[in-house]
């Protein structure tokens, strides 16, 4: 071989290796590259999560703010427990090159946990839930699987019993004061229930007051509004099967506004849920029956000279609650009616829904309709003008109506991932009480 040959095989031979080294280089640049190394998740936990706190724990993967634009779909539901916690329902639903792949963890905060201690728990499950997904990566060898000590035989040697056997207590009291020159309110309320829930049974007692008083300064006199209701429930439901359940509802309530010095019912009933009731957190499409005896004992004289009254009624209501990928969707419809006095019935309509319609554009609508024509308290005689100002009493009306909708569209980057709270760009969660 010749010193010219040689001389072109080590040149082609040190082209060849820059050529490499580049392309290695312009790999290690391109997004489309490294983003097989990071997953993309769309995490869908509406007002369930501290946002901002899982964004700086979980670091490891890309937040979008549209699911087209994920690779995994992470839906959160959640629903009380029979202890008074919140049971969070984590669907994990893989899109792109993870179709197909889902799963479903559970996080069960108890009633007493804080929100920093929820927002801990729910990020340790999102980890779980993610490894499923992150061992598919070039990812896949950072991951580390520890085990906390097992506390089985600790337990079988100084078994808990519950004192309680799982009926749980709530009490709350409070109230407002406010004023200016010209008027001044002031308000009282309170409240206590006891639950008891098991796969068999659920019992709930409930009771709840309020007062209001409002005072005015009219030019040379004082208008003084009151208004107090309170209102005591009781239900015991029996689980039949996974799509049937039997129950008792009581209801015991006075209302100066209702013009109600005491009004009771007790009702028998059925419910049917076409989804099993396991799917809860998820969809719900039930119908429910009662047959209810009825004592009413009037403040004033109604408009068809009643103080006490006696009757029997019956209500019908169908009922639906969805939570799926694409978005949230609710609404019942209800039938009520006097049986001693069938003229008198009314029908109400509740919808409420937000829809992702697509990237970065969701609709959302709250509707409430009703048919009124059951309203046998009124009381005798017009209301006056600062009873109809200040809403003192129920006024006669054959309908209602409420809708509100609204549209949201946003665009830009696809990406969700930092977190700055300076100048209240963000943080977590707080609560104001009023």
């Amino acid at each position: 071989m010749t010193s010219n040959a040689r001389m072109y095989r080590a040149l082609r031979l040190v082209v060849l290796c820059l050529l490499f080294l580049d392309a290695r280089g312009a790999a290690a640049q391109d997004p489309q590259a490294s983003a097989t190394a990071r997953i993309r998740v769309f995490l869908d936990c509406s007002y369930f999560c501290d946002e901002n706190y899982l964004r700086q724990e979980i670091t490891v993967i890309d937040y979008m703010r549209d699911r087209k634009d994920a690779d995994v779909h992470v839906l959160v539901t959640t629903q009380s427990t029979g202890g008074g916690g919140t049971e969070y329902t984590i669907k994990f639903i893989g899109l792109g090159r993870f179709a197909g792949v889902e799963q479903t963890q559970k996080y069960l905060a108890p009633q007493a946990a804080t929100s920093d201690e929820n927002r801990k728990g729910i990020a340790e499950v999102l980890k779980r839930g993610l490894v499923r997904y992150l061992s598919e990566t070039p990812l896949a060898p950072r991951i580390k699987v520890t085990f906390t000590p097992d506390d089985t035989k600790a337990a079988k040697t100084d078994p808990k019993k519950d004192p309680w056997n799982l009926w749980v207590f709530r009490t709350n009291v409070g109230g407002s004061f406010n004023g200016e020159q010209s008027n001044k309110s002031r308000s009282l309320r309170g409240s206590a229930s006891a639950n008891r829930t098991t796969d068999d049974w659920r019992l709930s007692f409930s009771t709840s007051m309020n007062y209001r008083e409002n005072s005015f300064q009219l030019e040379t006199e004082v208008f003084k509004s009151v208004s107090s209701n309170f209102d005591t429930s009781a239900l015991a439901v029996k689980s039949l099967t996974q799509h049937w359940s039997a129950g008792l509802v009581g209801n015991l309530g006075a209302s100066t506004f209702l013009n109600y010095d005491m009004r009771m019912r007790i009702a028998p009933g059925l419910e049917y849920n076409f989804f099993p009731y396991s799917q809860s957190t998820r969809r719900m499409l039930t119908v429910q029956y009662t047959v209810g005896a009825d004592s009413l004992d009037y403040k004033e004289e109604t408009i068809y000279g009643k103080i006490k009254e006696k009757l029997l009624d019956h209500k019908v209501e169908t009922a639906l609650s969805l939570r799926q990928p694409w978005g949230t969707a609710s609404g019942s419809v209800q039938f009520s009616q006097y049986l001693t006095a069938p003229s008198k019935y009314s029908v109400s309509a509740f919808g409420a829904t937000n829809v992702r319609l697509f990237k970065g554009f969701s609709f959302n609508m709250f509707t409430e309709l009703s048919r009124t024509r059951d309203q046998i308290f009124l009381p005798r005689g017009e209301a006056s003008t600062e009873e109809i100002l200040v809403r003192q009493r129920q006024l006669a009306t054959g309908y209602q109506y409420f809708v509100n909708f609204g549209i949201s569209y946003s665009f830009g980057s696809i990406f969700n991932n930092i977190v700055n709270p300076r100048f209240g760009g963000g943080g977590g969660n707080f609560f104001f009480f009023d």
